[in-house]
């Protein structure tokens, strides 16, 4: 079990440590949901990350910045003439 104990500032923010964040793989973006239950709060990482999702297809893909400006044009051609 993991535990750290925080202290809350002044605004009403805790900083959910780097430690809980990695185990439950949350991301900046990420959502959480936040429920008080018999006197405690639990602290839940969203069943679907989307955001998160979308993020690594994101970084794991072509920038578009490096494919060629004109390069489909040559690959609908090629399929065109079949």
């Amino acid at each position: 079990m993991l535990e750290e104990e925080m202290t809350v500032g002044p605004k009403g923010q805790v900083v959910i440590p780097s430690a809980l964040r990695k185990a439950l793989k949350i991301l900046p973006g990420s959502k959480v949901v936040i429920r008080f239950e018999d006197e405690h709060l639990i602290v839940e990482k969203q069943k679907i990350d989307t955001v998160g999702i979308f993020e690594s297809i994101a970084r794991s893909g072509k920038s578009v910045n490096e494919i060629p400006s004109h390069s489909y044009e040559k690959e609908l051609s090629g399929r065109n003439k079949s």
